[in-house]
């Protein structure tokens, strides 16, 4: 029976023809029924319930402030299941001021940060895969552009170790927004990692979000976040 899974896993995924070890140590029929390859392996990748295939949705403005005795909203709406959050707030930005200037108030700057980690042996893959043939890891992400800062987004990626500590690769990616020209459009960030080493057991995946409070919470977005493990491998 064993024989036959892998089989079937071979017919799925034509592992012999690319020169995948395939053990009969591995429990084949758990890798069957996870089916590790070319499937998104993020949880919950859209958070914010819109995806890059339509263009992302004008903010909606009251200029109203909270009632009194409600808090005012610093953090954005969305379902974040699957994913760690946190909030860094930032000090105010005050460059580019003349001095004697009186300010009435500033834009108030946070870090929304969303995280999660992908466990590969418990989503399908061994070891003899990961060490010797060391699949490519194909990481996709799309943010929303926007003119709230030149700096609005970035994008932290770690291939970690058995001990879920130790950082074997690592792509970092926090690009610059025009702010000279506004197209509210998404944009793509990618990464293929490849030929990383042995040892590689977990993917930590971070993107850290700018959001500005002023009387409103203007926030950007991310979609459609994800990890990819493909058994062919870019010529």
């Amino acid at each position: 029976m064993a024989a036959e899974w892998k089989q079937k896993c071979d017919s799925e995924w034509a592992l012999g023809a690319h020169g995948v070890p395939t053990p009969d140590s591995v429990d084949w029929k758990s890798v069957y029924e996870k089916k590790p390859f070319e499937r998104n392996l993020l949880q919950n990748p859209s958070p914010y319930g819109v995806n890059h295939t339509t263009a992302p949705p004008e903010p909606i403005l009251t200029g109203e402030r909270p009632p009194p005795g409600k808090p005012p909203r610093f953090e954005p709406d969305g379902d974040f299941s699957g994913w760690s959050t946190s909030t860094e707030v930032l000090p105010y930005d005050t460059s580019g001021i003349p001095p004697g200037v009186v300010i009435c108030q500033l834009p108030q700057s946070r870090w929304f940060s969303l995280e999660q980690r992908v466990d590969l042996k418990a989503e399908g893959l061994w070891d003899q895969l990961l060490d010797e043939f060391q699949p490519e890891i194909v990481i996709e992400d799309w943010y929303e552009e926007s003119q709230l800062h030149k700096s609005i987004y970035l994008l932290d990626v770690k291939l970690l170790g058995a001990d879920g500590k130790t950082v074997i690769k690592e792509h970092t990616c926090s690009p610059e927004e025009e702010l000279e020209s506004y197209s509210h459009t998404w944009k793509k960030v990618a990464h293929v990692f490849s030929n990383y080493g042995p040892g590689v057991r977990y993917i930590h995946f971070l993107h850290r979000l700018k959001n500005n409070f002023m009387v409103e919470l203007f926030n950007t977005k991310v979609t459609d976040s994800t990890v990819v493990i493909r058994v062919t491998k870019s010529v």
